[in-house]
């Protein structure tokens, strides 16, 4: 890290992996988890051995797809580190080439890992660590209990980290169910807000929720306005719902 100062979730979940340790980490993305679970992953890993030795499951394609950059990016000064993402989406040709031809790092979403492991692609008898980022969007999108068929199929010495901003009772029975032991780590995102900004929030269901920001864009007497969203894909689509209003937007 030369001079860079680890964030609290870093300090905290480094040394429990390095020990050996299951973690359990209640943290929200923007902390460095990340790096938290990747450097001490990257620390111990085999790198001339070419089977999966470890999994990080993550709830989106976007996720997986940053995850597996960030590995690359840490592991650029260690040759022969092979990474190789698991989700819809992306080719599975490609995907099935990447396996045969050997990786140590899987970085994949739920329902494509187990299209793999159904097709007898992915080995997992040589998996030291599993990683569940993201534990409690997984529940959310309906993922939970694929994970749980997952993990039950990771030999049983494997180490689990398990990530989740919160912690509702199904992503907590996972723990309990799969870990050992877990060093329990809660790290708050560090916030500010300037006080010259209002912040306020409207509860809508899914299918109101397209209707509630018109009539909030047409309330609202404002130059411009962002708009953010969860995927890439849903930018394109809400953007183009917003200009059949008759609203000049743009997918960013």
């Amino acid at each position: 890290w030369g001079d860079a100062e680890a964030t609290p979730i870093q300090a905290k979940t480094v040394p429990a992996l390095l020990e050996g340790r299951d973690v359990v980490g209640i943290a929200q993305t923007g902390t460095g988890k990340t790096a938290a679970f990747a450097l001490p992953v990257l620390a111990v890993l085999d790198y001339k051995n070419r089977a999966p030795q470890v999994l990080v499951l993550c709830p989106t394609r976007e996720l997986s797809m940053q995850v597996a950059d960030a590995f690359r990016s840490y592991a650029k000064g260690s040759p022969g580190c092979r990474v190789v993402t698991l989700c819809g989406g992306n080719d599975m040709r490609q995907q099935l080439k990447s396996l045969k031809e050997g990786v140590q790092i899987v970085v994949a979403t739920p329902g494509r890992l187990l299209d793999h492991l159904k097709r007898g692609s992915a080995d997992f008898s040589q998996i030291k660590t599993v990683v569940l980022d993201e534990a409690d969007e997984m529940l959310r999108m309906g993922f939970i209990d694929d994970v749980d068929t997952i993990l039950a199929k990771t030999p049983r010495q494997r180490k689990v980290a398990l990530f989740s901003a919160t912690m509702p009772k199904r992503v907590r029975d996972i723990a309990n169910k799969h870990l050992s032991n877990p060093a329990e780590i809660s790290v708050a995102a560090a916030a500010t807000t300037n006080e010259n900004i209002e912040q306020c929030y409207w509860l809508a269901k899914g299918a109101s929720k397209l209707e509630a920001l018109k009539r909030l864009l047409a309330f609202e007497d404002t130059e411009g306005v962002i708009v953010f969203t969860r995927t890439r894909e849903s930018t394109t689509v809400i953007a183009g719902q917003l200009r059949q209003s008759g609203l000049k937007a743009s997918p960013l």
